[in-house]
């Protein structure tokens, strides 16, 4: 699978994941934390949102690739770096780290499977997440708990209907299939919130 990845993405991949996870730890220690809570709240970072985002990305990515289209990742330094001074100025992530782009001239149900398997991917991974939470303790479950609510919030924004988002490619593909994806993405943010 990495092969078909290459280096410049794989670079865009990286830099976009660790700007994304200092936003997110920027955000976890507003209020000041010493170096051993540092260090944890950018481990936890790039195991939850780090990790959401990629697989996201990669899932459009190799679903076009099964149809036979190029599809690859571009980072938006702009956007990158936005995300990293709201998070330190104003305790707000918003991120919008890039896209992945497909070359070919996709069909509409095509593209709205490409689009859904990035949101499909974040509600799979919700499952491993919500184990940790319910059935560890202590450090590992504020893991779960964040891997599942970071997961729900990605799917449940990225299926919003609008602009270049995936919903929008969704629905209309599949008004059924984006209404269960909508349905399930704002359930499960719903349940993390609780």
């Amino acid at each position: 699978m990495l092969e078909r990845i290459p280096p410049r993405e794989r670079r865009d991949l990286l830099i976009a994941w660790l700007a994304i996870s200092v936003a997110f730890t920027l955000i976890y220690i507003r209020g000041g934390i010493d170096l051993t809570g540092l260090v944890f709240f950018f481990v936890m970072s790039l195991v939850t949102v780090g990790v959401a985002f990629v697989l996201h990305e990669l899932a459009h990515k190799f679903v076009a690739m099964r149809y036979g289209y190029w599809a690859e990742f571009k980072k938006d330094n702009q956007m990158l770096l936005v995300a990293v001074v709201l998070a330190a100025l104003v305790g707000v992530v918003f991120a919008a780290p890039g896209a992945t782009y497909i070359y070919g001239n996709a069909t509409r149900a095509e593209n709205g499977r490409i689009s859904a398997a990035g949101p499909i991917t974040n509600l799979l991974l919700c499952i491993p997440f919500a184990a940790l939470m319910l059935f560890s303790g202590g450090l590992l479950g504020v893991v779960g708990l964040v891997g599942l609510r970071i997961n729900a919030m990605i799917a449940t924004f990225n299926m919003l209907p609008i602009s270049v988002l995936d919903g929008r490619k969704v629905l209309a593909w599949n008004p059924a299939v984006f209404a269960v994806l909508m349905a399930a993405s704002v359930g499960l943010l719903v349940w993390s919130l609780l």
